[in-house]
């Protein structure tokens, strides 16, 4: 491959804003109606996997901090050890 051949290649076209753009739209034309539902429920089903694994991670700190006990509380359970020792 020549270095001409290299630089009319597409993919350095597409490298721009406006070549995005268009090589968003050629895919667009280019794929059928099934194609882009296929790949709308994909990410769809994506998005809802991402929502339910941040509402298990949201709900998992939710317990942490609640089963552990703020620095004061802790802090006087220390010191009622130490007096009773």
């Amino acid at each position: 491959m020549t270095k001409k051949e290299l630089y009319a290649h597409p993919g350095w076209q597409w490298c721009t804003f406006e070549g995005a753009e268009l090589h968003t739209l050629l895919l667009g034309l280019q794929t059928t109606f099934r194609e882009k539902l296929e790949w709308l429920e994909e990410a769809e089903t994506l998005a809802l996997q991402l929502r339910a694994n941040r509402e298990k991670q949201n709900a998992e700190k939710r317990k942490a901090k609640k089963q552990r006990p703020d620095d004061g509380t802790r802090k006087m359970e220390i010191r009622k050890r130490e007096f009773e020792n």
